[in-house]
């Protein structure tokens, strides 16, 4: 009987105890703005290349995403960042014509225009096209009002490949005459040696809506065997907000 009755009042016990509450169950985020736009530009570099890919000038990217962000209950100073949106990536080449239409099992990158001695563009690029998936595990000093503190993100993104096409302007000859006037322009566009799909780890830092932003390809610009395995990393800045 003893037992029964200790047992018992040890029940009642447990029921008036109040429940533990989250310190931030007071907290109203449901308005809050937290990056559900991104805007991202900057430098990139094609990484470890060989000699023969002559890269130069201001390689440049630009993003722009839509994100939902989702805080974590049990801690809204972190959250979860998942959207879509597109990415560019702009590379320029000096005195090299990447040859994207050329039958062949690897992508030339060759010293001049086919069908001339040493002919080749002014200005040359290659571009891509991706549309993008962005995950990203995010932290804001101030959870109420992200916009007025210090934030940080880490992820990754996932990206297809819609476009891959080069852009030449102004051919020249050898001693640097135009041979078709400084307005000609020449695109070519075929993702035959382009990867369809890439990965890359992301991240940044910053203050309210301005952050420091870079990233590493996780995967090679070209396909298995269609040439050197090219991973390129950017440096940039990420506007974001509302």
């Amino acid at each position: 009987m003893a037992a029964l009755f200790l047992a018992a009042v040890a029940g009642v016990k447990a029921q008036d105890q109040p429940a533990k509450k989250n310190k931030y169950s007071n907290i109203d985020l449901s308005s809050r703005a937290n990056d559900h736009f991104m805007i991202q530009f900057g430098y990139i570099n094609m990484g470890s290349v060989p000699d023969s890919i002559h890269s130069s000038g201001f390689s440049r990217f630009f993003n722009f995403y839509v994100m939902f962000d989702k805080p974590f209950k049990s801690n809204p100073h972190f959250s979860l960042g998942i959207g879509a949106g597109l990415g560019t990536d702009n590379y320029f080449f000096k005195n090299q014509y990447v040859d994207l239409k050329a039958n062949a099992s690897k992508l030339p990158f060759r010293s001049a225009v086919p069908g001339t001695d040493s002919a080749n563009y002014k200005k040359f690029k290659l571009a891509t096209l991706m549309v993008e998936v962005p995950l990203e595990l995010r932290y804001v000093a101030n959870p109420v009002q992200p916009d007025k503190g210090i934030k940080a993100a880490l992820g990754l993104k996932f990206g297809y490949l819609l476009k891959g096409y080069t852009k030449g302007k102004n051919l020249v000859n050898k001693t640097g005459g135009s041979v078709y006037g400084s307005s000609y322009i020449l695109k070519e566009s075929d993702k035959n040696f382009l990867n369809s799909t890439r990965i890359v780890a992301t991240g940044r830092i910053g203050m309210g809506n301005f952050s420091l932003s870079g990233s590493y390809q996780l995967t090679s610009i070209l396909k298995s065997g269609a040439g050197p395995d090219i991973r390129p990393y950017t440096i940039g800045l990420t506007i974001s907000g509302l």
